[in-house]
Order: structure tokens, then sequence, then C-alpha cells
């Protein structure tokens, strides 16, 4: 049996005990992440929710199959949410109607749910009518068997069948009446039972995943009271989309109770807000940089660059990927970056190398940073770099790219630069 085919299946329990361990770990980092942004002006903020947006849009398509250009998502979120220096992408249409949904339902994450809004947001992910090639239904619940299948030629394997479409109507009724209602359940629960319950009910023909999604993150920002979102759990699924579907099928197939999802949904928003702070820490870092650096004098193509790399962009910088970023003569990169250097903003890596690279200077006391910090290391976890280390008896630690990782193992990248490139916060 199907989870639906249960009488009153939407009656759900769990066990409380699994659950709530969970829940204070997840309630506690949510305060501490909020914290930390306390701290920080609202264009800092903005950042950091532009990054959060970006990677949940990009993510969520993903998901279902659909790879979208992150540049073009990016560019169409800053200016939907006016941030300045946006990157110089030009989103289609396509992306714009998605990002117009995600930003939709941020910002008046507060307003009731209805079916028109359910539909109108269903019908953006789908401009053109088709879906993989095939014609569906659009901006309107399904008027036929839903099956979720995997498999071809003979070999299928059914993994869902969705209630009947004569059920559809009354089942979303119920749903967005609940939706609305006030439920003394954490919103963080709420929000893992509003996307299970309804990618169950699976009420459109495609779009059900996205709009699940959607619809758990307007759970969680009620229950952080703010249109501001800085963490998501699209990006956390992507990492391992089959331990998502798996445990999806066995709560679907099951009779109500629904403590393992809840466990899942739980360590997933956990995993979710760790890699939020990792965002927050190179927003720090970066309002830091601007911080010390407001009266140098920098041309429009220095700014850009800088901020390029200030957002983490993977490579050195060098006159050459200088260059081919603002497609430019070599010797006009060389000029921009010598008098960078000559400024204080740039410094070599390996003064006197025969093809040198520089790092940028954080500027303040960063210079100080290994005379703060103790047991500094890079350690490897999966496919992941984490630089760690110890602050007044406390150990953090943040991710680090690939190439800085091997650089520094290779004497490339001095210690003292890669400590200011990550933990320049501390000192902020």
């Amino acid at each position: 049996m199907f989870i639906h085919e249960y009488d009153n299946w939407t009656e759900f329990r769990w066990d409380e005990n699994k659950v709530a361990i969970l829940l204070d770990e997840v309630t506690r980092e949510q305060g501490k992440l909020y914290g930390r942004l306390s701290g920080v002006g609202l264009e800092s903020q903005l950042s950091a929710m532009a990054e959060n947006l970006t990677r949940d849009v990009v993510y969520s398509s993903e998901i279902e199959g659909i790879r979208l250009n992150a540049d073009e998502v990016r560019s169409s979120i800053a200016r939907r949410l006016g941030i300045d220096n946006a990157p110089k992408a030009s989103p289609s249409r396509y992306i714009d109607a998605i990002v117009a949904v995600t930003i939709d339902a941020m910002e008046h994450f507060d307003r009731p749910l209805d079916k028109e809004k359910l539909c109108a947001w269903q019908a953006a992910f789908f401009p053109m009518g088709y879906s993989d090639g095939s014609q569906i239904e659009v901006g309107k619940y399904r008027t036929h068997e839903e099956h979720i299948v995997s498999g071809y030629l003979g070999k299928e394997r059914i993994h869902y069948i969705a209630p009947s479409p004569d059920r559809v109507k009354k089942e979303m009724e119920d749903f967005i009446n609940w939706f609305n209602d006030y439920c003394p359940v954490s919103p963080v629960i709420r929000s893992a039972i509003a996307h299970l319950w309804f990618v169950s009910i699976h009420p459109f023909e495609d779009g059900n995943g996205r709009l699940a999604r959607i619809l758990g993150d307007i759970y969680l920002a009620r229950g952080d009271k703010s249109k501001f979102r800085f963490y998501n759990v699209s990006s956390e699924i992507n990492r391992d989309k089959n331990h998502y579907y798996n445990t999806l099928e066995r709560i679907q197939h099951g009779n109500g109770d629904i403590t393992e999802w809840l466990v899942w949904y739980l360590r997933t928003l956990l995993n979710s807000i760790k890699e939020a702070n990792m965002i927050v820490s190179t927003v720090l870092n970066k309002s830091f940089f601007w911080m010390n650096a407001v009266h140098i004098p920098m041309s429009a193509r220095q700014i850009y660059t800088l901020n390029l790399f200030l957002d983490g962009y993977e490579a050195k910088i060098t006159s050459k990927n200088w260059a081919d970023l603002n497609k430019c003569s070599k010797d006009t990169a060389n000029r921009d970056i010598q008098d960078l250097v000559q400024k204080g903003v740039l410094r070599e890596d390996v003064p006197g190398a025969k093809r040198p690279s520089y790092s940028i200077c954080y500027g303040g006391q960063t210079s100080d940073l290994t005379k703060l910090l103790s047991d500094t290391c890079i350690i490897k976890e999966d496919q992941d770099f984490y630089l760690t280390t110890t602050y007044k008896g406390t150990s953090i630690r943040e991710r680090i790219l690939q190439l800085d990782a091997e650089r520094f193992n290779r004497g490339d990248l001095p210690l003292e630069h890669l400590i200011s490139k990550y933990f320049s916060y501390i000192i902020h």
C-alpha cells in the first residue's frame, strides 16, 4: 500500500525522542547563523542571501535534471535584490521567471497560500508548456494518473503511484487549509511535513519537487520571521539525491510514521546551515576587506576583478587570469596588478617567482593572525578540503578551494596568505 491509501493518511506521527534532540540542534544552529549576520550591514546580508538563493535555484533545478547557468541566476537575483556590482551575465527569460517565483515566495512568506498562486508558480517553470520534449498540463492540477517510474524497455520500476486525479482537488484543499492554519508544532517540523505531504499528493504533472522545496522554505521563513533566506535544503539534497529519493520512497510506502523522514530532513537542514555559515564567512571576509580598502582609489575593472576573487573564484590571481577575465591585454592586466601591489591591496605569493601569483591583502591586523591561531592544518573530508585552526581555545574551520589546498601543499601559497583569505573575519 502507498501512504495515501490509508484512512486519515495525513495524520502523520513520529517518535518525539528521536526527533527532539535534532530539532534542538537545528534551532540552536539557526540562532548562531542569524547571530553572526546581525553584526553585518544590510549590503552584506543581501550578498549572503543572493548567494544562498542562487544555489537554491540552481540545485533545485538540477535535482530535476535541469542545469541552469549559475552566473545568469546570480545576475537575475542580484538585480531583483538591488545589489550593486552584479555579474555581467544576461539571464534568459526562463531563468528570470524561475527567480521571480523564488523571490515572490520569500518576500511574501507570511501571506496565505492558495491554488491560484501554486498554479502560477508551476506555470512559470514551464513557459512553453513542455517538459522533456513532451507537452504537459500547465497552470492546473493534473487530470490523469501519475506514476513515478524509473528504468526503460520492459524493466521499469514503479516507485510511487500518486492519488487518483479525482482526489487531487480535495487533497489539495486539505493541504492548503493545513498550510494556512495555526498549529502548535515547530515550523521546522511543519516545513518537513509540507514537503512530504505536497510531493505525495503530486498535484501537477511536473514541477512538484521544486514546489515542495519552495513550500518547505516558506515554513522555515515563517519560523525565522524573516524574508531573508540564508540556507536551503536543495543544495544538500543535490549532494545525495539517492538518499533523498530512497527515504521518500520508504515513507510513501509506509503507514504514516514519518520519523525517518523527519530525521533525514533535520540532518539535511543542519548540513545546509553549516554550508550557509561558510557563505557568511566569505561575505564577512569580503566586507572586512572593503572596510579597509574603501579609501583606496581603484578602477572599475580592478574592483570588478577583486570582487570575483573575494567571492571565491577558483583560480590564482595572475596577469593571464586577470586578462582573460577582463578580455584585456596582458600588459593592461600587469599594470592593474602592479598598481594594486603598490597600494598594498595585493601581494606576491612567492617573491621573485618566474610566473608570479598574488593574494589579496585584507588589511587591518590580519598579518597578526598567525600569532592568534594555533594548530592550523588542512584536512580532507570526502571531496572537500577544510582549513582548521584554534582561536582562543575554540576550534574553527572553513571549507577552502581545492586549488588553495594543493598550492599550499606545494609551497606555492604561504600559510599567512591562506589564513588571511579564510579567517580575516576573526579580526572583524
